[in-house]
């Protein structure tokens, strides 16, 4: 019984899979697939037999049903109010940085310092995008920064497909460096051993290694896509307006609670709120008086919170999985344990051919359905956390948010841009390939090595 209620687990983890492929609503995804296992593990509970199976498995296969309802439906989303606060206050920092015109002038001093040279100007802009994106997460802002940054590359020269390429790759590099991001993959993470210890300053290494690199592959595509290009309306975009100028100083603002976790060990909400207030310090927002303050630090939060409102829902409803996939453990092992591989090199090797998996919210993609599939991984037991989060992470950040039209502001850049998906992913699917392999072989360096 025991190894059906395992075959019944996998093929509720394919269907989520086709689900989530045919763009269905994620956060209804998680919450059946949440419910459809922990049914599954009530009937384990009552049904398995087997007295070995039962006495290894006592923690829980001693839960009544009402144990299991509140497991999987009270304590999941309860568990992850820390996480909450701090994405919502991350939400609020980006709406500062986006309306104080901090983004904007970072946008406009990199296009000057490009001048007329288009493929100079194509990289300058997404090192800028990613330095942008590093602070700030929301579909909204991202449309916003693209309003502005995709009408300066196309007056250059540079072809509609690869302008969609470099913004949107170039938004996905800056995830690599963003403490919400991070918050938000971790919960998928609290459960493990050693997840106390997997802070922000213990993977932002990795993060600039990963950013670094799909940085890097990024510029060597824009190279190629934009040979022989030489500027035709270079300052035919009009500049943000006069009340959007930020000044210099202010520029430093999207770096600012990151170096102050870094270098001070302060932490991350703090450092939203010194940097956001910075900002409107030396934008001269102070200067409007105290009740103009307030009523900015309410819109941008309002904003803010607004925006991730569907990203919350959804997380929230990935507890329901995670609670569930822990009690849905040992049928898991029952079944896997002798076809998952032990070795981290092993499945290394496999993830670098199925990384386009991750592709359509697939069995790669955290955002997908590769949230059952780090559930089942988790409940074989045989890897670490510091193994684990590069090996989805990645191919979620890489391909889903940086190379594929399921991606929401993707799709609204090919609208925007006009361009074909088969031409668009005729560049993404290698590109994602490649940054994705060489993040793997260094990960496997990294903690299967060392």
């Amino acid at each position: 019984m025991e190894t059906v209620i395992g075959i019944l687990l996998i093929l509720s983890f394919v269907g989520l899979a086709i689900y989530a492929a045919k763009g269905g609503n994620l956060t209804m995804g998680m919450l059946l697939i949440g419910t459809i296992w922990s049914v599954l593990a009530l009937l384990g509970n009552i049904l398995v037999t087997n007295e070995a199976f039962r006495a290894a498995n006592e923690s829980v296969m001693s839960m009544s049903w009402l144990d299991i309802v509140t497991k999987t439906f009270q304590s999941g989303p309860e568990g992850w109010g820390t996480l909450l606060v701090n994405v919502v206050f991350g939400a609020w920092f980006g709406q500062t940085i986006l309306q104080t015109g901090i983004a904007a002038t970072i946008i406009k001093k990199t296009v000057e310092l490009g001048g007329d040279r288009p493929t100079l100007t194509c990289i300058l802009l997404s090192i800028a995008c990613t330095l942008i994106f590093s602070a700030i997460y929301s579909p909204g802002a991202v449309i916003a920064i693209a309003l502005i940054v995709l009408p300066i590359m196309l007056s250059i020269g540079i072809s509609k497909t690869m302008a969609t390429v470099a913004f949107v790759g170039s938004v996905g590099a800056g995830m690599y460096l963003n403490p919400v991001i991070f918050n938000q993959y971790y919960a998928y993470f609290t459960d493990m051993q050693g997840a106390g210890e997997f802070t922000f300053q213990r993977y932002y290494p990795l993060g600039i290694t990963a950013a670094i690199i799909q940085l890097v592959i990024l510029f060597v595509v824009i190279i190629f896509g934009t040979r022989g290009k030489k500027a035709a309306y270079a300052w035919a975009v009009e500049a943000p307006s006069e009340n959007a100028q930020a000044p210099l100083i202010s520029l430093i603002t999207p770096i600012v609670p990151v170096l102050l976790l870094l270098l001070f060990k302060i932490p991350i909400i703090p450092g939203f709120l010194i940097g956001g207030f910075y900002a409107y310090l030396t934008t001269g927002k102070m200067k409007e008086g105290f009740a103009a303050v307030a009523n900015m630090f309410s819109k941008d939060f309002t904003n803010g919170v607004a925006e991730t409102a569907p990203v919350v829902s959804f997380l929230l409803a990935v507890t329901f999985l995670n609670a569930a996939s822990s009690l849905c453990g040992p049928y898991f092992n029952a079944l896997l344990g002798n076809i998952i591989p032990e070795s981290q090199l092993i499945l290394t090797i496999i993830f670098i051919i199925i990384v386009p998996f991750a592709f359509f919210r697939g069995p790669l993609s955290l955002v997908g359905s590769g949230a059952a599939t780090l559930a089942i991984l988790k409940s074989v037991g045989y890897f670490s956390i510091d193994f684990l989060f590069p090996l989805m992470v990645i191919p979620t950040i890489t391909i889903t948010i940086s190379s594929c039209i399921s991606q929401s502001w993707t799709a609204w850049t090919l609208g925007y841009t006009k361009i074909s998906i088969k031409d668009f992913l005729k560049i993404t699917l290698p590109f994602g390939w490649i940054v994705c392999a060489i993040l793997y072989i260094l990960n496997y360096a990294r903690v299967g090595l060392f």
